[in-house]
């Protein structure tokens, strides 16, 4: 097995650890049959990738075995971000033919941290992502290690998000504050629902608190009411072990609204006049308790992909 070294690790302080090891144990407690989990987004620059490598990283720091699979075949950043030297077979050359499932896995220098490249740009993303060889790879990986975590592509863009999310058991959606609208986020579940791929959370990212308490608790109900009613239609209330929505978030020393504050939110208008409050629909309101938020000091998390116009 080939050992690669990740050379530009983000340096994480002490409480943006604490809020992934919250969101590693919320992973664990979702249900032992949930451990390949697909991590997706609705654009590029969301964060995605970022997400998937400090989780990977948490868990495998948490004594797990964990390997990290960069299925982005269209423009991966994983191997450019953190500086890793080069692995001579990825998960194009697998899918492909051109190279067997021993041939693609890598171990890091992080311990309990492996990892497979995604290789070179096939010309068919979709369709290799499709075929039963993806579909024989997780199973190999679901045996081997304690937690499989893939990086797919945003699924607002391309299909490959959902195409290899029906393989998994579950799949986190990292969204960034602010920059899509709340009916784009419904059209990318939709998309998921579509391949029965269970929706285990949302990762709401770079929530830029401004001195607003209330804010960064708005967004985590304004997108994790629907899931929350998601998860309710489609798995039953009942059900234990949901993750439901978790708020990562920048500069926020208390995540929950203000007393009276609770059913309203700012956002900025793109105009720059001052903030307004909006009330949040009654029939999207969920138990306080059904939505998780990690207190997070979030260190910036860009791709490294060419920005798109922001949905609204």
């Amino acid at each position: 097995m080939q050992t690669v070294t990740f050379n530009a690790i983000e340096k994480l302080d002490f409480r943006t650890k604490e809020s992934y090891k919250t969101l590693r144990t919320n992973l664990e407690f979702s249900g032992k049959d949930r451990r390949v989990i697909s991590i997706t987004s609705s654009t590029p620059n969301e964060g995605k990738t970022s997400v998937s490598f400090q989780l990977a990283m948490s868990i495998a720091e948490g004594g797990k075995k964990v390997i990290l699979v960069d299925a982005d075949l269209r423009k991966s950043v994983l191997k450019g971000r953190y500086k890793s030297n080069a692995a001579r077979y990825g998960l194009s050359h697998y899918l492909s033919g051109q190279a067997s499932i021993s041939d693609i896995f890598c171990k890091t220098n992080i311990p309990n941290f492996y990892v497979i490249f995604s290789g070179p740009v096939p010309p068919n993303p979709s369709e290799l992502l499709g075929n039963d060889a993806f579909r024989i790879l997780l199973e190999y990986l679901r045996n081997e290690y304690d937690y499989v975590i893939v990086d797919t592509p945003p699924l607002g863009s391309v299909i490959d998000g959902a195409v290899a999310a029906r393989y998994c058991d579950g799949t986190l959606i990292v969204i960034e504050s602010g920059a899509i609208s709340y009916k784009f986020a419904q059209k990318v579940t939709e998309q998921l629902e579509k391949v029965d791929c269970r929706i285990l959370g949302v990762i709401l990212n770079k929530v830029n608190m401004s001195g607003k308490g209330y804010y960064g608790a708005y967004y985590g109900k304004y997108y994790g009411k629907y899931y929350g009613k998601y998860y309710g239609k489609y798995y039953g209330n009942n059900e234990e072990g949901g993750l439901h929505a978790a708020v990562v978030q920048k500069g926020l020393k208390n995540g929950k609204a203000a007393k009276g504050e609770e059913n309203t939110h700012s956002h900025e208008i793109k105009n720059g006049s001052d903030p307004v409050k909006e009330k949040i629909p009654e029939e999207n309101q969920i138990p306080e308790d059904d939505m998780i938020q990690l207190d997070i000091d979030m260190v910036e998390l860009t791709e490294d992909t060419e920005p798109i116009e922001k949905l609204k």
